[in-house]
């Protein structure tokens, strides 16, 4: 059953810079962007960003007590401080899985715990299934399975909650387009002609970012996009979801008992509409001995007061467990 608990933490902890960053070459195409913050000396921990495509940001270090863990941020493939932007080529799940044990290697980590919402809950599942024994806990928000039901109710679904927004997005192709959306929003994103990838990246994000926060936010960058971000968003969501997230049918049902004794927590906004709760819920289930704590005044964002608090109450939570009752010792090669 969700559980409603009272925040050890209701936000977020001060902003800090890194203490080392780079760049770290993954094959003969992609470079990522890592970095490394809070306690050199800590209980590692990644986070996991969103999209595909959406990239990292300096407010995700804050989600963990910089004194007790250390906290490992990076750009996915093609995205975010990662070159070469946008690039789609050897970018799938299981490349975004190797990378990251590439990272682990890299920064000489055993085991981390894995925090990843939405996309980023997808990922932290896939890399805990191929890696166990390298995973610690999860902690997962906004849970997304890359299910095909779940890829049509962002491009179809959602308009039955926000129809202005999909209205606009469907509206930016032409109407004998529209009843492929994502096969026509894919061919305007991989097209190199900036008149065409560039608009049809804005209405895109502009469609996600509406519909992902209970009340409505300001989010200009999608209106310029200097930076790149909401093509990298885009082109690679789109890559993603037209290829079904590389990942099997009926994934990971099958496999969760690879990693049902580690510690997990499952934060889900009851009215999150990118991801709504009845995957968590369908996850949480099938994971009886997660905690499921379900935020009733939230909607997708990991940034809203509910669903940050439940989040950093998650990462404060695992700190204590190390010593309350030694949940996590038994799986930490440093505390051995």
């Amino acid at each position: 059953m969700p559980r409603s608990e009272t925040p050890l933490r209701s936000d977020l902890f001060p902003e800090i810079s890194p203490y080392a960053s780079g760049m770290l070459a993954v094959d003969g195409r992609h470079t990522i962007y890592w970095e490394q913050s809070g306690n050199p000396e800590g209980v590692p921990v990644v986070f996991l960003h969103g999209g595909p495509g959406a990239g990292s940001a300096p407010v995700h270090r804050r989600f963990f007590d910089p004194q007790f863990y250390r906290v490992v941020v990076f750009d996915q493939r093609g995205c975010g401080r990662s070159m070469p932007l946008g690039e789609l080529q050897d970018n799938t799940t299981a490349d975004l899985v190797s990378d990251m044990e590439k990272l682990r290697t890299h920064l000489g980590i055993q085991r981390w715990l894995l925090f990843g919402g939405s996309w980023g809950s997808t990922l932290a599942l896939a890399y805990g299934l191929a890696h166990p024994d390298r995973t610690a806990g999860f902690v997962l928000r906004g849970i997304f399975l890359g299910a095909r039901p779940e890829i049509d109710w962002f491009l179809h679904g959602m308009r039955t909650i926000f129809p202005e927004a999909w209205r606009d997005f469907a509206e930016h192709l032409p109407e004998g387009e529209r009843s492929d959306l994502l096969g026509n929003y894919y061919r305007r994103l991989i097209d190199r002609n900036p008149d065409r990838h560039r608009p049809a990246a804005r209405a895109w994000s502009r469609y996600e970012a509406a519909c992902s926060t209970l009340y409505p936010t300001v989010r200009a960058p999608f209106e310029t996009d200097h930076g790149g971000f909401a093509l990298a968003l885009s082109r690679i969501e789109a890559h993603y979801f037209a290829h079904g997230t590389f990942l099997p049918e009926g994934w990971p049902w099958a496999q969760l008992d690879r990693v049902r004794h580690l510690p997990c927590t499952i934060v889900q906004g009851r009215y999150d509409i990118v991801c709504p709760p009845i995957t968590a819920d369908a996850l949480a289930r099938a994971w009886p001995e997660a905690r499921y704590v379900v935020v009733p005044d939230a909607g997708h964002s990991a940034l809203e007061p509910g669903i940050r608090a439940a989040l950093v109450n998650a990462t404060e939570s695992y700190r204590l467990s190390l010593n309350d009752d030694e949940l996590f010792a038994p799986r930490f090669p440093w505390e051995a």
